[in-house]
């Protein structure tokens, strides 16, 4: 059985080598989802009963791990040096600088290493992160699958 629950946040970006108008700082309405698998919890009297896992708890998870640190942040690739640079000069500027261009693609492969460790069997049922989906805008997304993260 497969669940997933979506979360919102903003924040900027910019692709510095893109050939058009990504290359300039902008922001956008980003969405996470996070698809968990795992057999539903057979519990009686139990407040997880017929769950794979309650979304408060998969909400509580990803909003720790990456939604209230990258919301309302400038995510910056660690080589776009000029950026990284002059947010630096922004006292008490909201700045995530990573280890990859962030692109859709890279966000949710990065999302994806983020919460792997944080969705845990403690249930007994199997629980494990399936896939994290990250849209860019409503018509443009990067899936990362089990499969796709290289350990």
């Amino acid at each position: 059985m497969q669940i997933t629950r979506r979360l919102e946040f903003d924040a900027g970006h910019r692709i510095p080598d893109h050939q058009s108008q990504c290359r300039h700082l902008h922001g956008h309405r980003y969405a996470l989802e996070i698809t968990l698998a795992g057999e539903v919890i057979e519990a009686a009297g139990q407040p997880n009963n017929g769950m794979v896992m309650d979304f408060s708890e998969v909400k509580q998870i990803a909003m720790r791990q990456v939604v209230e640190v990258w919301d309302h942040a400038f995510l910056v690739y660690r080589g776009d040096t000029q950026v990284a640079d002059f947010l630096a000069t922004m006292p008490g500027h909201k700045t995530v600088v990573l280890d990859r261009v962030p692109t859709a693609e890279n966000l949710a492969r990065l999302a994806f290493e983020i919460l792997d460790p944080a969705y845990r069997d403690t249930y007994g049922n199997h629980l494990h992160l399936e896939q994290v989906r990250i849209y860019e805008t409503p018509n443009c997304w990067a899936d990362c699958r089990r499969g796709d993260v290289h350990r």
